[in-house]
């Protein structure tokens, strides 16, 4: 059997792209468009959170398409030079902590829809979503990048490649569970208010903005993006927890198909179908002011991530 060189630096028959960890180049075109395409959506959420004066959900967004440009733009370093291990981690790093961002972004407007269709049929009251789950996001987040900082801190040292491997895995399971605990709470408030919907009518702004075709097209923008989300953490368990260099991590095409473009569909989803258009009643110039329990709580709040 051939013996691995001490020293690999650049792809020669004596070392071949298999003995890198992914076993393949990076494919230039995907991540090249992959890149692009999140430096676009970066740009269009700073000028959306402007417009429509949503800080939080721009700051969460904009933050989680700096993350993954970062990321393919690593890939796209590696694509040519595939021994390098400074792009591996930093394409590792980033493109495994971007969708907690993006999730944040989703956990802030279940507090507003609560909030304008009856928070009496909510599980929880409405700033308990943004304050729990934005807190479990950054758990998820916490975990995601001290297992990136073990993986890039590890070098050639196997057993902290692996430490750094589990606690990104244990990071993104948490966000795993996090978003199934969301998802079931959002339907249990589902029911209840249909249920309601004789005994307790829609009337006013609520009735209004149900009967949205706009509003129609957020949720299902919201939907969208969280079942992309879904699909894409459950790939990176799966994907991680065979380890460094498993069959799965080397599958390019299931890579480029559950991590790229289920990241591509969510922010495409969170941009496109943008709140501050959709769903208008969320936004500053319509607000309520007073601190009755049906008033508006203003969407720039998010704890942790601003004020």
């Amino acid at each position: 059997m051939t013996r691995r060189p001490p020293i690999c630096t650049d792809v020669t028959a004596e070392c071949p792209i298999s003995y890198t960890i992914l076993g393949y180049r990076p494919n230039l075109f995907a991540n090249g468009f992959f890149a692009v395409f999140f430096v676009i959506c970066f740009g269009a959420q700073i000028w959306l959170g402007i417009r429509f004066r949503t800080k939080g959900y721009a700051i969460a967004l904009t933050l989680g398409c700096v993350a993954l440009t970062l990321g393919y733009l690593a890939r796209l370093y590696l694509h040519f030079q595939p021994f390098n291990s400074v792009p591996f981690q930093a394409q590792i790093c980033c493109l495994i902590i971007a969708p907690a961002f993006n999730s944040a972004a989703i956990y802030l407007m279940l507090r507003h829809i609560v909030k304008l269709f009856g928070a009496e049929w909510s599980v929880l009251k409405p700033e308990q979503y943004t304050k729990g789950f934005i807190a479990a996001d950054v758990v998820s987040l916490a975990l995601q990048a001290t297992g990136g900082g073990l993986a890039v801190m590890a070098g050639d040292d196997k057993d902290r490649l692996d430490l750094g491997n589990n606690v990104m895995m244990a990071g993104i399971a948490f966000q795993v569970v996090t978003l199934s605990i969301f998802s079931i709470l959002t339907v249990l408030f589902l029911v209840r208010r249909v249920r309601a919907r004789t005994s307790d009518p829609l009337s006013g702004t609520a009735l209004e903005t149900w009967h949205s075709t706009k509003f129609r097209w957020f949720l299902s923008g919201l939907v969208t993006a969280f079942t992309s989300i879904f699909i894409r953490c459950v790939y990176r368990i799966a994907e991680m927890r065979g380890g460094w260099g498993n069959s799965l991590m080397r599958d390019q095409i299931t890579f480029i198909i559950l991590e790229g473009c289920m990241m591509l569909i969510a922010t495409s989803a969170q941009t496109i179908l943008h709140p501050g258009h959709f769903f208008p009643t969320m936004g500053d110039s319509h607000m309520k002011t007073d601190d009755s329990p049906g008033s508006w709580t203003d969407i720039t709040e998010l704890p942790i991530l601003s004020k």
